[in-house]
């Protein structure tokens, strides 16, 4: 059945609503967990579904997604499975950027006709889930749809950032609404005892979208609308079956620096709603990295990557990515601190602390809350960062403060002594 399946994850636009961590990648780039990318979910998902065939669509700073996918996902040279980057280009009938997520599948659809498969599974790439798309596309196939819809039942404040399906009594779609501000009461759908008894009664589309393969190809052929949520969709509701697939596991779009930071700390739950440890793991790069070294440091509620080298005081309810350095008496407390992508030699480190200079990490008896700290940062000694009333948002030439989020930026330097 699997096999019949080609999945195209969407890589997004700009994703401005996550500056500064999309200002030099795009958003399936950026680092998760500790040690994977965002890109690296929806792929993990579709191979733990059987499904092997996936295109990744991308636009914006696309480099280390590119290199990313090169150095991570490799499949027998006598398979069919890959993992191929289909970027925005000029062809003689399509010369633009993508303009929404279904133009950038309709430019790309003389990459997927010359493969053979029955449906089209269409993924985010911005999400944080896990899910069995084998249920879903054999309850697509049972049902006769011609479009499948994961939904998830939300509450009624979740319902204005949502488009919002109402279904009849054999879950099919019979009508949508794109994000609702008000009167939406009618809108509230079936859905079982567990969900009703949490409030959630709203069916809210997560924007992974199954298509049967002629469908697809007449519904984007046919017209040059450019998002499957806004057009597509609600358009096909009205001539097609297009079949609800309720989904009421954990699944969060990672759209904002606040959901983005909410569930990386997630994870550092005793029993997280995403849970990293279980058969379904999630696949990223392979890397030859030394087990961590930790000195001297009380540590709670934390996930600590490989490759570090911590002589912290304490690190409490944080994340700590690959190879970061904690120097001496710090203090890293809700923070997301993501890591380097490579060491300082001893050399390099004797002659930036003959220089004066920060070495790459965090130096010595600093303090830091509340924050996320991108890649390949220095941070001096005796630094505070997020220590006193919360910041207001601002963006600063080494940092930005969103919600009252401290982010550091990818290969700033902030000096010894200074407090943000």
């Amino acid at each position: 059945m699997t096999s019949k399946v080609i999945s195209i994850v969407l890589g997004g636009g700009q994703g401005s609503r996550l500056a500064p961590l999309t200002l030099t990648r795009s958003k399936p780039a950026v680092p998760i967990a500790g040690k994977y990318r965002l890109v690296d979910i929806p792929i993990s998902n579709c191979l733990h579904s059987g499904i092997s065939r996936i295109f990744v669509l991308t636009q914006f700073n696309s480099a280390s997604l590119n290199k990313h996918i090169k150095n991570t996902y490799h499949f027998s040279t006598f398979s069919t499975a890959f993992v191929d980057i289909l970027a925005a280009e000029q062809t003689p009938t399509s010369g633009g950027w993508f303009q929404g997520t279904a133009d950038a599948v309709r430019q790309s659809l003389h990459h997927l006709a010359t493969h053979e498969f029955e449906y089209v599974l269409i993924l985010s790439g911005d999400q944080l889930y896990q899910m069995d798309f084998e249920e879903m596309i054999q309850k697509h196939i049972d049902t006769g749809a011609d479009i499948s819809i994961a939904t998830i039942p939300v509450h009624a404040n979740d319902v204005p950032g949502f488009g919002i399906l109402k279904t009849d009594e054999d879950s099919m779609i019979t009508s949508f609404i794109e994000k609702p501000k008000k009167d939406f009461e009618s809108w509230a759908s079936d859905v079982s005892d567990e969900m009703k008894a949490e409030g959630r009664v709203y069916l809210a589309s997560m924007g992974i979208y199954l298509f049967n393969r002629k469908l697809l190809f007449e519904l984007l052929e046919g017209n040059d609308h450019p998002d499957f949520g806004k057009e597509i969709i609600p358009q096909a509701i009205t001539g097609h079956k297009v079949l609800s697939y309720q989904y009421e596991g954990y699944w969060t779009d990672i759209g904002t620096i606040s959901s983005f930071f909410e569930a990386n700390l997630g994870l550092t739950d005793d029993i997280p709603m995403f849970n990293l440890f279980n058969k379904n793991q999630i696949y990223t790069r392979a890397r030859m990295l030394p087990p961590t070294k930790i000195s001297g440091t009380l540590i709670d509620r934390s996930i600590i990557a490989d490759g570090c080298i911590i002589n912290a005081a304490h690190i409490i309810h944080s994340l700590i990515g690959i190879r970061t350095r904690i120097g001496v008496a710090s203090e890293i407390e809700s923070c997301y601190v993501m890591g380097s992508d490579n060491y300082q030699t001893l050399e390099d480190i004797a002659i930036a602390k003959a220089n004066n200079e920060p070495i790459m990490g965090i130096g010595d008896r600093c303090s830091i809350k509340n924050a996320i700290i991108d890649k390949n940062t220095y941070i001096g000694d005796d630094v505070k960062i997020n220590c006193g009333e919360p910041l207001p948002d601002g963006d600063f030439p080494t940092y930005t403060v969103t919600d009252g989020i401290v982010i550091v930026k990818k290969r700033a330097v902030i000096p010894s002594g200074t407090v943000i």
